[in-house]
């Protein structure tokens, strides 16, 4: 609280001051103007980008020698997106000649394969396909 010599300040100018700081924090909270809501689903959007691997699936991959190059983990994330965008849970996302089923709720990796190492190309427990 200020105080001006030994006056104290109206309730006035409390309010004044008290309804300035709530506009200059509000101007910097939300520079764009953007909703609590749509702030939140920009910032969960960002966190979601990228999936992660299951323990399951890191094994998998280092038991089968697969490296995933920076491009095919971008499309990876690409196929992982628009199967979620189709209402798709449990993906197959096929990249090049490497398949992996994905949970896209919890946007998880849950198992990889390289599909020229195995005769036997069955799927089970997926409700779609995405081919990158």
């Amino acid at each position: 609280m200020n105080v001006s010599g030994n006056q104290y300040l109206s309730i006035e100018q409390l309010r004044d001051q008290y309804f300035k700081q709530q506009k200059q924090s509000q101007n910097n909270a939300a520079p764009e103007g953007l909703s609590f809501e749509e702030i939140l689903q920009k910032h969960q959007t960002v966190q979601k980008s990228e999936v992660k691997f299951s323990k399951h699936a890191t094994n998998r991959l280092s038991d089968r020698n697969i490296e995933l190059t920076a491009k095919q983990l971008e499309r990876l994330n690409d196929g992982t997106r628009k199967a979620e965008a189709k209402g798709i849970k449990e993906s197959l996302v096929l990249v090049d000649k490497l398949a992996f089923i994905v949970n896209t709720k919890n946007n998880t990796v849950i198992t990889a394969m390289d599909q020229t190492e195995t005769d036997d190309n069955i799927f089970t427990n997926i409700d779609g396909a995405v081919i990158i």
